[in-house]
């Protein structure tokens, strides 16, 4: 997870930038397929619009504990050099091939992201991105930071890549944001990949708890109520424009299931810049609905960004509960035919 002062400071500039211009050209809405101009609006008559083909009935699929922890200690090693960048993408690359997805590459400047996509069942609804960085700093294995984040995002691609939903599934996986969000601002600067997205999910550490009274940290600019004062439960921060995305989550919850902390966030976090350390940030400042998901980091985790972040200190039952947590929410969003954008029942 990327963190200097200086990329805060310039997150807090470009969100002023953003907020203006939502301000003098706000964002078309799309209308759901469903709708069809009405007659009195239209002289011509619209051809009829073709139902959606029927997505699947089978219930939420189950997540693997165990393939968890076998790509987790697949990817047990520090990924900073080009060399190490590679071997993990082979690995990554590997397990999609196998999963049935036909994988491709976008290589930018400085790195390489990795990017999968399947169709949905109505080739008018726009597709649902789930992400996660690849790369660690130097000297870390990153078995939280975040490889536990790539490990959920690989098995929410074997559990819904042959699914039929009425959203594509995206699957990205991007190089470079402990340099700076690099990877993920390549991404959303090519038009191309934003042309026919309508909400990304970020996955960002998934696996560390502490039990020790006090241990979970709370940045004074976060008005939050816990659960506990004990770091046991996964933060899931959402833009304000895009709260169904963020209500996905506590919707599709389980009660046997690692407890939820949503984190609304307005004006795509210049209030609080802390939150614009993540992959979801470069969306955001496009206009796209993303949440990010994650157990707070350095807030919480005293390995972050060290050479003892290794899948032994994680809690692979809280890491496994996470990731049927995602892949229960991603799997609600990807059949919801309705915007991404927040309304007026959404605010109550």
């Amino acid at each position: 997870m990327f963190k200097s002062r200086k990329a805060w400071i310039l997150g807090a500039i470009a969100c002023l930038f953003v907020l203006f211009a939502a301000c003098q050209s706000p964002r078309p809405v799309a209308q759901p397929s469903s709708v069809s101009p009405s007659p009195a609006s239209s002289p011509i008559a619209s051809p009829p619009v073709e139902s959606p083909l029927p997505v699947s009935s089978e219930p939420t699929p189950i997540v693997s504990g165990e393939r968890l922890m076998a790509d987790l200690k697949a990817l047990n090693f520090e990924r900073y050099t080009g060399a190490e960048l590679k071997k993990a993408r082979e690995l990554m690359t590997q397990t999609l091939t196998a999963s049935g997805w036909t994988v491709g590459e976008q290589p930018f400047e400085t790195g390489i992201n990795v990017v999968a996509e399947r169709p949905g069942t109505d080739p008018n609804a726009g597709a649902l991105l789930v992400g996660a960085h690849y790369d660690s700093v130097r000297g870390s294995p990153g078995a939280d930071d975040n490889a536990t984040g790539v490990v959920v995002a690989l098995e929410v691609a074997r559990l819904l890549g042959d699914r039929k939903t009425i959203r594509p599934l995206r699957i990205v996986l991007f190089d470079q944001e402990e340099a700076g969000l690099v990877g993920s601002y390549a991404y959303a600067q090519r038009p191309e990949n934003l042309k026919n997205l309508d909400g990304v999910v970020i996955l960002e550490m998934l696996g560390y708890t502490c039990a020790t009274a006090g241990c979970q940290q709370v940045p004074g600019e976060f008005k939050v109520e816990l659960p506990s004062d004990k770091g046991d439960f996964l933060a899931i921060a959402g833009d304000t424009e895009h709260l169904p995305l963020l209500d996905a989550f506590s919707e599709n919850h389980q009660p046997n299931l690692p407890a939820l902390v949503p984190v609304p966030i307005p004006f795509k976090g210049l209030l609080t810049p802390v939150i614009l350390r993540s992959d979801h940030t470069p969306f955001w400042f496009e206009g796209i609905g993303a949440v990010m998901v994650n157990d707070t980091a350095h807030l919480r985790n005293p390995h972050y960004h060290r050479r003892t972040d290794t899948p032994d200190s994680l809690d692979t039952a809280f890491l496994e509960g996470n990731a049927q947590t995602v892949v229960n929410a991603v799997t609600a969003l990807l059949d919801r035919p309705q915007s991404f954008l927040t309304t007026e029942t959404d605010k109550s």
